[in-house]
């Protein structure tokens, strides 16, 4: 099943567009046989390139996992982007995981200093 995208999602994808290395002035490298050919990746609503969505879409984590992986999705508490978790506890991701992880401990440890 190839994925279709919502208009944010596809002006995200025309940005990430440009980061592919067979991409040249709008032009596919790999689909250039003699003539040159419009990157379909950059006109399409769909994730057609398979070098695209191997090598270039995991770049933006949150895309890929809005468009990848639909069904595995959460939604993260604090900032409320969609990521995928990697174990069913999880309730951030990896970004406000570690930002989370720092303002408990910190907390942590005012309260034990404020009780000495």
């Amino acid at each position: 099943m190839i994925p279709h995208m919502t208009y944010p999602q596809y002006r995200a994808v025309r940005r990430l567009v440009h980061s592919c290395c067979n991409y040249q002035d709008g032009n596919c490298l790999l689909l250039d046989d003699g003539e040159e050919c419009v990157c379909p990746q950059s006109i399409s609503y769909s994730l057609i390139c398979r070098w695209f969505r191997a090598a270039v879409l995991p770049l933006d984590e949150s895309l890929c996992a809005a468009l990848l992986h639909r069904e595995n999705m959460k939604k993260c508490v604090v900032c409320g982007g969609w990521y995928i978790p990697k174990s069913n506890r999880a309730k951030y991701c990896p970004d406000c995981a570690e930002q989370e992880r720092r303002r408990k401990t910190r907390d942590r440890v005012r309260r034990h200093r404020a009780g000495m």
